[in-house]
């Protein structure tokens, strides 16, 4: 992590970046306006053009602020890339257990992405108060992650049980809940009164997924870099382009079942990181992780469980 480096998010460009983020999620909207089932095609072509994005990105980065700044983003954005994949195998379950229509299934996507944007904005300004207080906020990221890392690893594959969800529970003494989906719609008027629909419920889930996956994330993203807006930056990119990556990578995220195991060990990694560069600042004999090496580990974990979830799900299906 560059510390001395100016911050990359000047007025101008927080204003430019919120704006274009407001613009394509606007666009994701009229999209899913009209609910219908997602073809291979739509879906690989709006999944290319969100990949494209941090590329071009990084690109003008690179060029407008040198090469660290570029380097801590695009390890960024492979870390948030990484845990939205899981982001996305949770929403596969949550969809399956409520037995979600593929005609609406994108734009619960589309309300979970959005709920996960506002929820990194909220955890990103809590973060640089923090980093801002004092170094010791790098420890507490630090024994975060670890947590979290032992959290993933002894979740395995379990899924979500979502009739016991404190937030699924409440929704449903508050307001009745129909039977049935009627299309997009979140409310109904049923016999005179309001009431849910099941999509309502299955997007108050997916908000309660967002927080647990933000309370990760945002700590690891603050192991790459220091900047606030590079942590903006790393999110929005990871997040933007899921309501059609879920739709590519659907049938491929029932065969990662190494998938948690990667992850535990990048989120433990970065937590290792924080802590040494919190070391560092108080012992300066103590070494730390250089970016190029914390983007090697990174890729080379993430192909790693990739090859050996690839290869345990041929011998099972043999």
């Amino acid at each position: 992590m560059a510390e001395s480096a100016a911050p990359v998010g000047t007025p101008a460009l927080w204003v430019v970046s919120v704006v274009v983020l407001l613009g394509l999620l606007v666009v994701d909207f009229v999209v899913t306006r009209r609910p219908h089932e997602v073809s291979m095609k739509e879906a690989v072509g709006w999944s290319v053009f969100y990949l494209a994005l941090p590329v071009v990105f990084g690109v003008w980065l690179w060029f407008a602020a040198g090469t660290d700044r570029a380097l801590e983003f695009m390890t960024g954005f492979v870390v948030e890339k990484s845990l939205s994949v899981d982001n996305l195998f949770v929403f596969m379950l949550l969809l399956g257990a409520f037995a979600v229509p593929a005609a609406v299934q994108q734009r619960v996507l589309l309300y979970g992405i959005v709920g996960a944007l506002v929820l990194r904005g909220v955890f990103i300004a809590a973060g640089a108060a923090m980093l801002a207080a004092g170094t010791w906020a790098f420890l507490v990221f630090g024994v975060v992650l670890f947590v979290s890392a032992v959290k993933v690893m002894r979740q395995g594959d379990a899924e979500p049980d979502v009739a016991n969800m404190r937030s699924v529970r409440l929704l449903r003494r508050v307001m009745p809940v129909t039977d049935d989906y009627h299309g997009a719609r979140l409310t109904v008027r049923e016999k005179g009164k309001r009431a849910l629909t099941p999509l309502a419920v299955v997007v108050v889930a997916v908000f309660a997924t967002d927080v647990v996956f933000a309370v990760d994330s945002v700590p690891a993203v603050y192991g790459i870099t220091e900047d606030p807006y590079l942590v903006f930056a790393t999110n929005a990119f990871a997040l933007l382009g899921l309501r059609a990556l879920y739709f590519v990578l659907h049938a491929a995220l029932a065969k990662l079942v190494h998938l948690n195991h990667g992850l535990a060990i990048i989120l433990a990694f970065i937590g290792v990181k924080l802590v040494l560069h919190w070391a560092h600042g108080i012992w300066p004999a103590v070494p730390e992780i250089p970016t190029p090496l914390s983007l090697a580990v990174i890729i080379g974990t993430l192909a790693v469980v990739t090859f050996t979830s690839l290869r345990a799900s041929r011998r099972a299906e043999a």
